[in-house]
């Protein structure tokens, strides 16, 4: 049921975009480039409705009431990627969890004597002077 309605919205779709990309803006002629008003106003009248026109709206009435459609058997089906996968018990968490690491001493080695006896700059006596 849900694979024959999406495949009816994706053709609605289809249709929609082709029927509101088709049809002309309201200032489409020259003196609307150009800021005019054109030859149709807003709330004036507006002449006799296209084919096209009632194409479109056909296709927009038509596309919310199979987005409504989808949307209702979205709810209706439980889709879960955990829906097959057994549940964890404590018992299964405390075996799986980490060991914690054991404390090292962290010892540093005592000096050679070749490492007592290096000046370094620091220390070194100024036989500039």
């Amino acid at each position: 049921m849900s694979a024959l309605l999406i495949l009816f919205h994706v053709i609605i779709c289809v249709i929609l975009i082709v029927a509101v990309l088709l049809q002309s803006g309201k200032a489409a002629d020259l003196a609307g480039s150009f800021g005019g008003v054109g030859s149709q106003t807003a709330f004036g009248p507006r002449g006799a409705t296209t084919l096209l026109a009632k194409v479109t709206t056909g296709a927009a009435v038509l596309f919310m009431v199979t987005s409504i459609g989808l949307w209702l058997l979205s709810t209706k089906e439980e889709k879960s990627v955990m829906k097959g996968a057994p549940a964890v018990t404590e018992t299964q968490k405390s075996e799986s969890a980490p060991a914690t690491p054991t404390e090292k001493k962290q010892t540093t080695p005592a000096p050679t004597q070749n490492e007592e006896k290096k000046e370094t700059p620091a220390n070194k006596p100024d036989t500039q002077k």
